[in-house]
């Protein structure tokens, strides 16, 4: 009789990072799950846990991918409008070379699960507010330096900009062109006078 194949853990991982990220928490029901990794219901607990836990693992994964970390960062010592502006086209461009379309794991599990009381929904949330907070704390430092007025709001600002982050990877899921995605985050980096012409080719 042949020997089960040995369960790899970071391979069922990335498995079901890629099936949350293409057909969604609601779609990934222990069962489907199970039978996608090919194991059974109870190898399933033993190995994550309960399914939160296990989408919990994945959403972190996720956030600490180069791929995907390296494009929520933007250089402290950079100019915040240069900085912003390189953030956004190579959010457009890497949104719209992904063959799939999938958007972004974290923002299509917002549109899925909030609001919402599951602990899910508040580590999603706690997420987002990582990335508001990521934004506010560069908006300050742009303050403090005088690229930006005294009276700026870094709350409401980094609101702003995180909206347009939102609308930008659901965007990416029916308009493929990474350059038209960027020409339609101008307009809104230019009305919040966070624009850098300086990185065009």
């Amino acid at each position: 009789m042949a020997r089960p194949s040995k369960f790899d853990r970071e391979e069922a991982l990335d498995v079901v990072m890629n099936s949350v990220w293409r057909d969604g928490i609601k779609d990934s029901s222990v069962k489907a799950l199970s039978e996608q990794l090919n194991i059974t219901r109870s190898s399933f607990y033993n190995a994550f846990g309960s399914q939160a836990a296990l989408f919990r693992e994945v959403l972190q994964r996720y956030g600490a991918d180069p791929r995907q970390s390296g494009l929520y960062s933007i250089d402290r010592d950079e100019s915040l409008k240069v900085g912003l502006s390189k953030y956004f086209e190579s959010l457009c461009r890497a949104r719209a070379d992904d063959p799939e379309h999938r958007g972004c794991l974290v923002t299509n599990c917002v549109a899925e699960l909030l609001p919402g009381e599951t602990e899910m929904a508040t580590f999603v949330s706690e997420m987002v507010e990582g990335g508001l907070q990521m934004f506010a704390q560069r908006i300050e430092r742009a303050v403090e330096v005088g690229e930006l007025p005294n009276q700026t709001d870094a709350r409401a600002l980094s609101l702003a900009v995180h909206s347009l982050v939102l609308g930008t990877n659901l965007l990416s899921k029916v308009e493929h062109d990474g350059e038209r995605l960027w020409n339609t985050c101008k307009p809104t980096l230019q009305a919040l006078e966070l624009y850098a012409p300086s990185i065009e080719p």
